[in-house]
């Protein structure tokens, strides 16, 4: 990639006056998952920037939120942003990402974020 190519300032030029993820409003096409969906985080490769906690990987977890259209972290870090993606809050019992967690807290949760490329149904 040469240096005209690259434009860092792309994502806030196209934020500016919208604001961000609202400028990618309309680009996903159709949420692929809804709200109360078991979903399974897949384990793919990751190469410089993943989002995607490793320590989520292979768990199941609820689908709690569709949140926003925006391209994946991965891609936006080599300047691929032509291809934008939902976005969803996904929420596990701790006991299920952590064997050895203690039970007192059985009923502890962790919600996080994840792009759709990273989600399966459960």
């Amino acid at each position: 990639m040469n240096a005209s190519h690259h434009d860092r300032s792309h994502h806030a030029k196209k934020a500016t006056g919208k604001g961000d993820p609202q400028c990618f409003k309309g680009e996903a096409g159709s949420a692929k998952f809804k709200v109360g969906d078991r979903v399974r985080i897949k384990d793919l490769p990751d190469i410089f920037y993943t989002r995607c906690q490793i320590y989520t990987r292979g768990a199941i977890g609820t689908v709690v939120a569709t949140v926003y259209e925006s391209p994946a972290p991965e891609d936006e870090a080599w300047d691929n942003t032509d291809k934008s993606e939902w976005f969803y809050s996904v929420k596990f019992m701790q006991k299920d990402l952590w064997p050895d967690y203690h039970e007192v807290y059985a009923n502890d949760t962790l919600e996080t974020e994840f792009s759709e490329r990273w989600l399966e149904k459960a």
